[in-house]
């Protein structure tokens, strides 16, 4: 692979590299990595005030907790790299941080956190900027000047290789190559590129059989009102986060929750589950019961199924994936008891139908990021909850992947009553049951 990598990416300066999602397009750019390049990935390694990286996954929602956080300002402010075109104030202009500089890390929201990232690369003036997915996780709005801001950085003599899927190619891309298995499998000017040649998603089958079998465990409790909220409005400090929300979601509807990034969506997904405590200070009802009335978060919790694109960064190291997917049965980020040999193989039986059961005993963090997503995704359907809260649940998937798990859930709520709360930036993502929205702009609802 040095030998194809020193030659293919000779020509050309912004490349798209694509492929299945275990191909080894990730780990081309971690081969690619050096003194000379700057790589922005899923993962970010901010630091607290106190210079670690010890932060855990309901910080940014406790507000005494969070301040231990950088701000924008202040982490832009702190890093070095040789002068160039690229400072605090250009970075600052042309990825809209304007508005963020004040803002600790740790409260930004999944899109705002990878434009600092990639803010954060460019203020090192690297001689090649390496990406890693990164439109997942963007709003349209965003992925719409996306191309603008590629143009800009090569024109500014910065060499980009990126990582995407297929349909998700930008404009500004000169050039494409196709990774399988490990190898470059084909190279070439975009305008010589046929799409339809690589688009991996082929025939798309869930067995049914089996999901049928994993659901036979499913939850018998009944409940009239799953989410309920009144007037609900969120504040840190002078921010309105949330402003006057009425939302009630009854058993067994699906819902999409959508807006762009930054407009309260993460706030709200908190208010359900149970990681916010501003929760106790508002007209909120979760299965059935006022929030504040006697139950502890972990009531809340054992009745969802929850996935984040921020989770993932959580888990203990020493994890393997089948402890972190057993650890959805206890609503705990990481595995810290003894494995229960039923639940272990109700474990074993999810990884089998979403194809990531060679990974049983691999280490969580060394695993392709697709394989985690999976894993995650995994560890909340494991206990059948009677609520699935999916935020942007196929983001770093491949097209089949994608596809996969869509029409997985779509069966999932064909055969069941679960009730459905379902996040993406991307409408043919989500599945065709899902019938009610609410949109946030600005912290403000409208649903339909």
């Amino acid at each position: 692979m040095e030998k194809e990598i020193e030659t293919v990416f000779t020509n050309g300066n912004i490349w798209a590299i694509i492929g299945e999602s275990d191909s080894g397009n990730s780990e081309l750019l971690q081969k690619l990595d050096n003194k000379a390049a700057e790589r922005v990935s899923f993962k970010h390694n901010f630091r607290t005030l106190s210079n670690t990286t010890d932060f855990y996954y309901q910080q940014r929602f406790n507000s005494f907790d969070s301040e231990d956080s950088l701000t924008v300002q202040q982490h832009l402010d702190a890093l070095t790299g040789k002068p160039g075109y690229w400072s605090v104030k250009s970075v600052t202009e042309k990825l809209r941080l304007a508005p963020l500089l004040d803002e600790q890390l740790i409260k930004l929201s999944n899109g705002e956190t990878k434009r600092v990232l990639i803010a954060s690369a460019l203020i090192k003036n690297p001689g090649t900027l390496l990406l890693d997915h990164p439109l997942t996780g963007l709003d349209v709005k965003t992925r719409e000047t996306f191309s603008e801001l590629l143009e800009e950085i090569a024109s500014a003599g910065v060499k980009i290789i990126m990582t995407t899927g297929p349909w998700d190619i930008p404009a500004a891309i000169t050039h494409v190559a196709v990774m399988k298995e490990g190898k470059i499998i084909y190279s070439s000017a975009k305008k010589d590129f046929n799409i339809k040649d690589f688009d991996f998603a082929h025939e798309v089958k869930v067995d049914t059989n089996k999901l049928k079998e994993l659901l036979r465990h499913d939850h018998s409790e009944q409940f009239n009102i799953m989410i309920g909220m009144k007037n609900v409005t969120i504040k840190y400090d002078d921010k309105k986060i949330l402003d006057n929300i009425n939302w009630e979601v009854k058993q067994g509807e699906r819902w999409s929750l959508s807006g762009p990034n930054g407009a309260g969506k993460s706030t709200l997904l908190s208010l359900v589950n149970g990681d916010n405590p501003q929760a106790y200070a508002n007209d909120i009802v979760l299965f059935d019961r006022k929030r504040g009335s006697g139950e502890s978060i972990w009531d809340i919790k054992r009745k969802i199924g929850f996935v984040s694109p921020e989770l993932y960064q959580y888990f203990p190291t020493d994890s393997s994936c089948l402890h972190v997917i057993e650890s959805g049965f206890y609503d705990t980020i990481g595995l810290f008891r003894p494995t229960d040999p039923a639940k272990e193989k109700i474990c074993l039986q999810w990884m089998e139908l979403l194809q990531v059961k060679q990974y049983t005993n691999k280490l969580f963090s060394l695993v392709p990021s697709s394989v985690q997503r999976l894993c995650l995704l995994a560890r909340a359907l494991v206990k059948n909850p009677p609520l699935l809260v999916l935020d942007e649940p196929t983001q770093g998937l491949d097209s089949y992947q994608q596809q996969f798990f869509t029409k997985l859930i779509g069966q999932i709520c064909e055969l069941s009553d679960v009730t459905l709360v379902y996040v993406s930036h991307y409408r043919q993502h989500i599945p065709e049951n899902v019938t009610r929205s609410i949109q946030l702009e600005k912290g403000v609802a409208s649903i339909s």
